[in-house]
């Protein structure tokens, strides 16, 4: 059985960005990502800011944990694509892609009290929709490989066929009690024929739920609304986020909304509905400002922080909602912004950043968890090594190949991760 309960905590695994950090538009349907494209990118800049969030949520929860960037440029992917001079620019920019920073897509987690052999279960994602995502999994289970290695604790599967789109923990809820207690996992699904692809398929889904040995009674399967895919929710992360009894969320978020609130209620039926008016919050505006892509936290006094993008205090109508939920007695007392600006600019906000993984902190590579002397490593590591400023014209540069090289070297070294190499 699973270890003491009392010993659970959430821990956010964030993904460090990595240093070929670049604007490609290389994801369909990801209105920010296609409207930076072409941008020059500031890949320094943007790993400090994924830092400073890291030190935030270190300070507000004790407890923090990272993912390093993967191998790029990815030589691998480069050689299958046979590149001769020829191809597509979106083609040359998928091998440097450095969007394993967005670690809400590394993988689906199952903490222990919810699955039948009583071992926390991770799926790494398969990211099949888009090239410069599908190559990401392999190096992505090494790294959940070493850090959740500890198999009286944790169980790390592959990922689901190909045919079946899986992108994690970005359509992925859990509700709870609190978070070492047992709970429901809510599983959103799109389906395929709108103008962007519906990333997340059922099927993925169903078989994610089955291989972590849920209770069928506990898995609750919910359509996305095919309109907020098609206004750019390209995630449900991106209009919903979930953290123990409470639901945030859009008012046009599912394809059902009053026939999911149902549905998870007949499984949990503590849930608490926080649900933002369109009225309130138009659809496009939640979009553009990221207000959902947020992490809901839990802290040590029990009551709940929600942590967004900068845009969101721009933005004079999301602020205004944001302002009255802390004046209210909503169980979010806490809206606190911070700056992320160089992912968003590339469509992944707070939430798109981190991997949420309920376990005792003891049982976790102590190399993958964050502490302040860490921080100051990383820092220092991303100030001498990463590059300042990749400009379009750079990709397939072979000196910023050999720059991209040494840096993601360097960082490993400092960790100890050598053999990630």
């Amino acid at each position: 059985m699973f270890s003491d309960q009392t010993q659970h905590k959430e821990i956010n695994f964030d993904g460090i960005v990595g240093p070929s950090h670049n604007y490609a538009g290389l994801s369909l349907g990801n209105i920010a990502s296609a409207s930076h494209k072409g941008d020059p990118s500031y890949p320094r800049a943007a790993a400090l800011q994924g830092v400073a969030k890291m030190r935030g949520n270190l300070a507000r929860l004790g407890v923090q944990g990272f993912f390093v960037p993967l191998p790029r440029p990815n030589l691998a992917l480069s050689d299958t694509l046979a590149f001769d001079g020829s191809e597509a620019p979106q083609l040359r920019a998928a091998p440097w892609s450095a969007s394993s920073m967005w670690t809400a897509n590394a993988a689906t987690v199952s903490p222990a009290p919810d699955t039948a052999d009583g071992k926390c279960h991770l799926s790494p994602a398969n990211l099949v929709t888009m090239l410069h995502r599908a190559q990401e999994w392999p190096d992505t289970k090494r790294q959940l490989d070493l850090a959740f290695g500890n198999g009286e604790h944790f169980t790390v599967h592959g990922a689901v066929p190909p045919t079946f789109g899986d992108e994690g923990a970005a359509n992925h809820m859990r509700l709870c009690e609190e978070h070492g207690s047992a709970g429901v996992e809510v599983f959103v699904y799109g389906r395929p024929g709108g103008a962007f692809p519906a990333r997340q398929h059922e099927q993925a889904s169903r078989l994610v739920a089955r291989a972590h040995g849920l209770n069928p009674a506990q898995c609750i399967f919910v359509e996305q609304n095919p309109a907020a895919i098609e206004a750019g929710a390209f995630h449900n992360d991106v209009v919903s986020v979930a953290n123990e009894r409470v639901l945030f969320t859009h008012a046009e978020a599912f394809a059902d909304q009053a026939g999911a609130y149902d549905a998870i209620r007949a499984a949990f039926p503590a849930l608490e509905v926080v649900e933002v008016p369109s009225a309130a919050v138009t659809m496009a505006e939640a979009i553009r400002t990221y207000l959902f892509n947020a992490q809901l936290l839990t802290l040590p006094d029990g009551s709940m922080a929600l942590i967004v993008p900068e845009e969101c205090r721009e933005s004079p109508s999301v602020w205004a909602y944001c302002e009255g939920l802390m004046a209210s007695n909503c169980p979010i007392s806490k809206v606190i912004p911070v700056d992320v600006r160089q992912s968003m600019a590339n469509g992944g906000g707070p939430a798109c950043l981190r991997l949420r993984v309920v376990c005792d902190p003891a049982t976790v590579d102590p190399r993958f968890l964050l502490d302040e002397s860490k921080a100051d490593l990383l820092e220092k590591v991303i100030s001498e090594t990463w590059p300042e400023q990749i400009d379009p014209s750079d990709i397939g540069n072979d000196a910023l190949a050999a720059q991209v090289t040494a840096a993601r070297a360097a960082l490993l070294t400092a960790l100890s991760l050598e053999e990630l190499g």
